[in-house]
Parts: C-alpha cells; sequence; structure tokens
C-alpha cells in the first residue's frame, strides 16, 4: 500500500480521534517516540514492501510505560542528530507498546494484538529492536538499551546490508569500540577449569559471555556482581564465565564437548555481556541486553525460584516482584 496513503489516512483517523475524544485519547505508545517515527496499519508485510521501494528497511520498537530504558533510548540515542539523520535516511520505524492492543499483522498474515505479539516473539526486554531485509525476515535484533555508539554501529550495519557477508556480533566487536579494560574481570564464584557444566547438580548453571574492552561487562562487575541482593542470589547457581571468542574446551550443560566460540556462535551471542541460564541441562533464560542491577537480581531470583516455569513474561515477573518490595516498604527504583 502506497505509504502516502497511508500516512494521509492515519492523519484524517487521529484527527477524527481528537475531534471525538478530546484530551481524554490515550497514546498507542507506551512511552513518548519521536515525531518521524512512521505511523502505518501496523502490517508488516506491507510495511516491509513500502520500506523496500524506497530503499529502506523496516525498524520496528517494542516499548512499555515505566520503563527506564525506553526513556534513555528515546532521550539519549535518538535524539543525537547523526543517529537520527541515519535513521530517518535508511529506515521505516515504527513503534508498538509492549502491553498495547492495537491489531497487527505479522509477517506470516496472523493478527494479533501487540502484546500477543510480543509474546509470540518472547520479547522479555524493553526496549526491543527489530530491523527486517526485505523478504521480511528479522535479521538483527537487539534486545534492551542501545547506547548511541552500539545503535550507530548497528545501524551501519543493517543500512549497508552486512548479514550476508559478516555474522552482527563480529562486526560489532569491531565497530563498537569502547572505553574499557582491556582484560576480564574474575570473580571468586566462577567455574575453573575442567569446565564441565554438568557439575551444577540440582542448582541452575549461569554462563556469563563477556569480552575485553566492553564497558557494560565492567559495569556488571564494578556495580551488579557487587550489589546486595544479586550476590545473595549468585550462591544459588554455578557459573561459568567465557570470551566468546576463545577456544577453551568445555562440556556443555546438555553433556556435550565443545568450545567457547562454537558453542556462543552456536548459542547466537551477539551481546556482551550475555548470561545464559540453564537449568537440567535445558536453556530456560538469557539476559542478552544492558540492564541496571535490579533487573539482573530479578533475572537471577526469576530462575532460581523457578518462577519462569509458571510465568513465561519476565516483564510481569519484575513488575510483580517491584510490588512485593514496594509492599514491604521498600524503595523500589528500576534504575538503580
Amino acid at each position: 500500500m502506497n505509504r502516502v496513503i497511508v500516512h494521509i489516512a492515519a492523519g484524517v483517523i487521529a484527527a477524527l480521534a481528537c475531534a471525538i475524544a478530546g484530551a481524554q485519547t490515550p497514546s498507542p505508545h507506551a512511552i513518548s517516540i519521536p515525531r518521524w517515527f512512521v505511523e502505518s496499519f501496523l502490517d508488516f508485510r506491507e510495511d516491509v514492501a513500502d520500506a523496500s521501494r524506497e530503499n529502506k528497511r523496516l525498524m520496528v520498537y517494542f516499548g512499555q510505560d515505566g520503563c527506564p530504558y525506553c526513556k534513555l533510548l528515546m532521550q539519549s540515542t535518538f535524539t543525537e542528530t547523526r543517529i537520527v539523520d541515519k535513521t530517518r535516511r535508511s529506515f521505516v520505524p515504527i513503534a508498538l507498546n509492549l502491553w498495547g492492543d492495537r491489531e497487527v499483522t505479522w509477517v506470516d498474515g496472523l493478527r494479533m494484538s501487540e502484546k500477543e505479539l510480543g509474546r509470540l516473539l518472547q520479547v522479555q526486554f524493553t526496549p526491543t529492536l527489530l530491523f527486517f531485509n526485505e523478504k521480511a525476515e528479522v535479521i538483527v535484533r537487539l534486545n534492551g538499551y542501545q547506547p548511541p555508539h552500539r545503535m550507530d554501529a548497528a545501524l551501519d550495519y543493517v543500512a549497508a546490508r552486512l548479514e550476508t557477508k559478516q555474522p552482527f556480533a563480529d562486526y560489532m566487536q569491531r565497530a563498537a569500540k569502547e572505553s574499557a579494560s582491556p582484560t576480564l574481570h574474575d570473580e571468586t564464584f566462577f567455574m575453573r577449569a575442567p569446565f564441565d557444566l554438568r557439575r551444577g547438580g540440582s542448582r541452575p548453571v549461569m554462563v556469563v559471555f563477556e569480552r575485553p574492552n566492553c564497558a557494560s561487562c565492567d559495569e556488571l562487575h564494578r556495580e551488579g556482581f557487587r550489589r546486595k541482593e544479586v550476590a545473595a542470589l549468585i550462591p544459588r547457581f554455578t557459573v561459568a564465565r567465557f570470551d566468546p571468542s576463545s577456544h577453551v574446551e568445555l562440556t556443555a550443560p546438555d553433556g556435550r564437548r565443545t568450545t567457547a566460540s562454537d558453542w556462543a556462535s552456536e548459542l547466537k551471542v551477539a551481546y556482551a555481556p550475555t548470561l545464559v541460564f540453564f537449568d537440567r541441562g535445558t536453556e530456560v533464560f538469557r539476559v542478552e541486553a544492558y540492564v541496571r542491577p535490579f533487573h539482573l537480581a530479578s533475572a537471577l531470583e526469576y530462575v532460581a525460584s523457578g518462577a519462569y516455569r509458571s510465568e513465561p513474561s519476565f516483564q510481569r515477573f519484575v513488575q510483580a516482584r517491584a510490588d512485593r518490595l514496594r509492599a514491604r516498604g521498600e524503595t523500589v527504583d528500576l534504575w538503580k
């Protein structure tokens, strides 16, 4: 469908809605987004085709109310001139509310609400950004907040159509340079060689993938692992740490012999640090996004308590945990 027609139709509909409901009409988005994001009928088959005709690619954003990471992305990353210019030049950006009720049509033709699509795609962290190629395939998925230098590099990768030439993780390691420690940090609770990840026994296994020169990895050790509630949960796990480019040998939780680099590639580890959780030899959850200590502690409790078995939505678990803490009189700051 011609995007001009879509814009006109959307504008007419919006105008009529405002005339009827006035200031009472709620925004369909969970958090304020830039005006240069596109309104469409949310049929991603048409959106991909329209973007392709403009020699652009589709970018879909999931956000939610009260998300400090979404706020930072919109008010920091998506206000930098070079990122705004690059996004508007090469992409058609569309915003979705993780808990929204607007109808969307997925690339396979199935119709559902925004929140149902979030469940289908297992969106566990917000913001989440999906980038599509011309075949309506998701070629890059960014889970969680992306600082400007990482977003800048990711946009370059997708805009230049590099997905057929090199893996995204390899590209980002080279292109998204950071001022950070050139060596990996160590922790007393990290497993020592030989790395047999079947040794967890009744405890779940947490595997930390991190790289040198990674500012978020530095922060994980400086703040995340030092936080009292995080430190209290770590003994409930068997914890191993690997550099995803290392050739160190290991035995995976399912008993297979492999190397850290081969395993990281198999697991599609593209972000550092990534925490992958296993229970009884099977992956049950992962954190592959920038998180502050509150969400790190929530992730550990989500797995250690077994809550993931009955509550598939990590976001709902986080909300319930925050409510419990507030009920006990504790101050909850999602950014701390």
